[in-house]
Parts: C-alpha cells; sequence; structure tokens
C-alpha cells in the first residue's frame, strides 16, 4: 500500500507544480472530444439506424455484405 500511495504521490504533486504542462493536457483533452464526439456525429452518420427499421433487416444486410464477393 505505501508503493501506491508513493506513485499516486509523485504524481499528484507533478501535476500541482506544472505551469505549461496543464495548458498542454487541456489541449489533448480538447482535440480527444473533437476527435471523438464531434467528428462521429458529422462523418460516421449511423447508416444501419437510418436505413433499416428492426434489428432483423440491419444482421441480414451486414450478413449479405460480408458473405458476397465484390464485383
Amino acid at each position: 500500500m505505501n508503493l501506491i500511495k508513493r506513485i499516486f504521490r509523485f504524481y499528484y504533486e507533478g501535476f500541482k507544480s506544472m505551469t505549461i504542462g496543464k495548458t498542454l493536457w487541456l489541449i489533448i483533452l480538447l482535440k480527444l472530444f473533437v476527435m471523438f464526439a464531434v467528428l462521429k456525429v458529422f462523418f460516421f452518420p449511423n447508416i444501419l439506424k437510418r436505413n433499416f427499421k428492426t434489428d432483423e433487416e440491419r444482421s441480414k444486410y451486414v450478413i449479405e455484405q460480408l458473405t458476397t464477393k465484390p464485383k
């Protein structure tokens, strides 16, 4: 348990004494948010939900796409 406390204190004190590091972490978190939240909404729409009403229709379409040879 003592080792875990020492490791926690090491990182806690390190983040506490950061000046420019906090700004860099904020930029990193903001970029991750943009990549996963914003881009998903605009560039990766849920086509299966939009084009098919039931799970059965969706599953049939996916199986068909996976098993047929492209021309």
